[in-house]
């Protein structure tokens, strides 16, 4: 018996459509989802990995099906039959991928909004000058929209008021970007969530990326260290910049990512959620050295993160008491710091960078 043709495509499509299900939930491409952003970005990866395993086997199999089926046989010297367009097919292919992109374009700001890039409440619009208050309705919009602060300079000087982070940071060499024109801030935000908005983190780092290294400091504690520590289960909050040039904040497991740069102040936010120990990684090519621009997130739960920084705050204690009483006159800060360093973390050829 024949099965009609109908009837071959909607097994066809039923079979498509349970293998680019399956694959694209079980792909194993991805490393642990280690924070709650994670599980977003995941959701959002695992669709488009839906859809695209979905078009390649319908695509590649048609291909393959079409040089076996219509291949040319032995002694077959004829041309091949005139074929006209057909009008109905070619707006199904054009309307399926357009429905097909504009989903995902959609699916992506709605994860993209979820972690906090995109803040509708903010305001993005440049300081007026003379020439724009000239121009019709410039003066009843500067009525109803308060010019915003170069918030650059101000998270520079917030994070300045630390000790710890004045002295890793090059701020006072590094002018600070001012807001754009017509777009707003050039402070850029990732991480916060519409739920968490407008709220504070429970946990605030400093983050100062230079060649090839980063430094982290605890403005709660004044706690220096070469790597990241935090608790499982809080809101991290890292502000980061660079001293140099561009650095990336770049933890795979985390799913999120950050550039630092010089000139601008840039937060992210991420909640841990699997204890473990996790590799960041700067993914701008910074240098000659950028490969080696490595360090380790301790996630960590909070009774150890607490019994950890007490730690930090006692070796600093003794180190500084230990400091004040040897520090000969004749030493450069290269030299004198060069013995405490493997306490901090901090690689050597980094050391030289250190604002003093």
């Amino acid at each position: 018996m024949k099965i009609p043709s109908s009837i071959w495509t909607l097994l066809i499509g039923i079979g498509l459509t349970l293998a680019s299900l399956w694959y694209g939930q079980n792909h194993g491409l991805l490393p642990t989802a280690a924070s709650d952003e994670a599980i977003l970005i995941d959701g959002l990866f695992n669709s488009m990995m839906t859809v695209s395993v979905g078009i390649f086997l319908l695509v590649e199999g048609a291909l393959i099906y079409s040089v076996i089926k219509y291949r040319r046989r032995p002694g077959d010297q004829g041309d091949g039959p005139p074929v006209e367009g057909n009008v109905p097919l070619e707006i199904l292919w054009t309307a399926i991928p357009a429905i097909i992109v504009i989903g995902i374009s959609v699916y992506s700001f709605e994860v993209y909004n979820d972690i906090g890039g995109f803040d509708p409440h903010a305001v993005h619009e440049a300081p007026m000058n003379q020439s724009s208050m000239n121009m019709p309705g410039a003066a009843i919009a500067a009525t109803l929209t308060e010019a915003p602060a170069n918030r650059n300079q101000a998270k520079s000087d917030e994070a300045m008021q630390d000790p710890a982070t004045a002295a890793v940071r090059n701020a006072d060499q590094i002018p600070q970007k001012v807001d754009a024109p017509g777009v707003g801030s050039v402070a850029p935000t990732l991480g916060a969530s519409p739920d968490k908005a407008g709220q504070p983190a429970s946990l605030i780092v400093n983050v100062t990326g230079m060649q090839y290294a980063w430094i982290f400091t605890y403005p709660d504690t004044g706690v220096t260290t070469g790597e990241l520590h935090v608790p499982i289960g809080r809101e991290v909050q890292v502000n980061m910049t660079a001293n140099d040039v561009i650095h990336a904040f770049w933890v795979p497991e985390f799913r999120v990512k950050q550039d630092a740069i010089p000139g601008r102040q840039s937060e992210i936010r991420f909640t841990p959620k699997t204890v473990g120990d996790y590799a960041l990684i700067c993914a701008e090519l910074c240098g000659p050295y950028h490969g080696a621009m490595r360090t380790q997130v301790v996630v960590e739960s909070q009774e150890n993160f607490d019994k950890w920084m007490q730690e930090q705050l006692v070796a600093s204690h003794e180190t500084m008491n230990q400091a004040i009483a040897v520090n000969p006159a004749n030493l450069t800060p290269d030299e004198f710091l060069a013995p405490y360093i493997k306490e901090m973390g901090i690689k050597p050829e980094t050391l030289h960078q250190i604002h003093h």
